[in-house]
């Protein structure tokens, strides 16, 4: 079983270079916690890094850090951990484990963000397993 079969396609992503309050109103508006931070080249959509709405709270927040000034590059997880398209399930989620991360960004075959792959997908691959 591949992640990308698996894997949501519908991907929120942003530039480094829009402001922390963008992207918080992205998260608010589309209802996620998390964003693929990716910079153009060569026609595709490369991730360069992650976002969560922990990283705001975290790094901002709780620092008590004005965050008027500040942009997605300033907060995000650079050099994100990705999971290419034709990698085993297996293999991604022991990966996930590992690193203690429930998200990651896939990547086709050139690199370019094909999609995202979440432990709540596992669960929905797993519970649709066990109803068959």
């Amino acid at each position: 079983m591949k992640v990308g079969n698996f894997c949501k396609r519908d991907v929120v992503a942003i530039s480094p270079d829009a402001s922390l309050a963008d992207a918080a109103r992205m998260m608010r508006d589309r209802h996620v916690g998390f964003l693929v931070v990716t910079e153009s080249r060569a026609g595709r959509r490369l991730p360069v890094g992650v976002l969560t709405d922990r990283d705001v709270v975290v790094q901002v927040v709780a620092r008590d850090v004005d965050p008027r000034g500040l942009t997605v590059g300033d907060v995000m997880a650079r050099e994100p951990v990705c999971a290419a398209e034709s990698d085993d399930l297996s293999v991604v989620l022991q990966h996930l484990r590992n690193a203690g991360l429930r998200r990651v960004p896939v990547v086709d075959d050139k690199g370019a963000l094909a999609g995202v792959f979440a432990i709540d997908d596992a669960i929905n691959v797993v519970s649709g397993l066990l109803d068959d």
